[in-house]
Parts: C-alpha cells; structure tokens; sequence
C-alpha cells in the first residue's frame, strides 16, 4: 500500500511539472534584442557652460540597439544613435554616436548599460545608463532610460549630460 501512494505521489508530482512547464516559457541563452527609441538631452554641463536643450536650440537622438544576452543577468549591446540639431529655423543631423557596451540585469526591470562612446564629432567618452522596463508584453516592451554621458576629447572641455530617453524593445 505505501509504494502504491508513493507512486501516486510521484505521478501527480510529474502531472504538475508537466503541467508547469509547458505553461512556463524557457529561456534560451544566448538570447538577442533589438530596440528603438528617442533620447533627449536635457542638460549638458562643463568647465565653461552649461546648455539646456528646449533653450534656443533642440537635439534628438534615436538610439538603436542590438542585445546579445549571454545569461539572464549579463549581455553586450551596440548602439547607433544619429543625433539632429534644430535651430534657427533650419536643421541637420549634428553627430552620430557608436555605443558599445556591456549590459547587467540588476532586477525588477532595471538593467545598467555601461557603454562606450565614439562620436563623429570628435569626442569619446562613457555613458552609464539605467535603464527600467515599465511594461512587458509577449512581443515587446517598453521602457524609460537615464543615460548620463562623459565626454572628452577634440579640444572642447569635458562634458557632463543628463539625459532622457524611452523606446520599444522586442
């Protein structure tokens, strides 16, 4: 009789896990993204200004990414993000920004990018950015950044921006 309600046990075990898995989708690693989304610099600070954007001039970048995620919690991520100028009247596509990086999975949506930058104005730099998945659906997701950019380089002083970007994933 006990290894009748032992075996009973275990099938209704195996019953539930079954169960379990084919409603539970599995991850496969390594796993690749994309998204697209649109940056706004808010404030740029340096040793000799400080440059609001929305004041006498607006920049706009679109950032778009690709993610290699190695395991649920560390990747690699190229971005591209063309950025254009409007002043005065008339505008132009003012810099284009290659953005290499490393991504960590910190929980509860939040990731942490720490990226490269490599820009054709000349400048290079870092740009950390903390990134958070504000809603997830079965294609796609949408979220908020705050990338908080370093620059250096061609002669101009080092620079500090503070930044807010949203976007799509899938």
């Amino acid at each position: 009789m006990t290894n009748i309600r032992f075996l009973s046990f275990l099938m209704l075990l195996l019953a539930v896990t079954n169960s379990y898995a084919q409603n539970t989708p599995i991850q496969n690693y390594p796993k690749i993204t994309g998204y697209v989304g649109i940056l706004h610099p808010i404030v740029t600070y340096s040793s000799t200004t400080t440059d609001t954007n929305f004041d006498g001039h607006y920049v706009v970048g679109m950032p778009t990414g690709i993610n290699l995620w190695k395991s649920q919690k560390i990747g690699f991520s190229a971005e591209f993000v063309p950025s254009v100028r409007a002043q005065d009247g008339s505008s132009k596509m003012a810099n284009f920004t290659f953005h290499p990086g490393v991504l960590v999975a910190l929980g509860d949506g939040f990731i942490l990018a720490g990226r490269l930058a490599f820009e054709t104005s000349g400048r290079y730099g870092v740009t950390p950015v903390l990134n958070k998945t504000l809603i997830k659906n079965k294609n796609c997701s949408y979220f908020a950044a705050l990338p908080l950019p370093v620059r250096f380089g061609n002669d101009k002083p080092t620079s500090f921006t503070i930044g807010f970007q949203f976007g799509i994933a899938f």
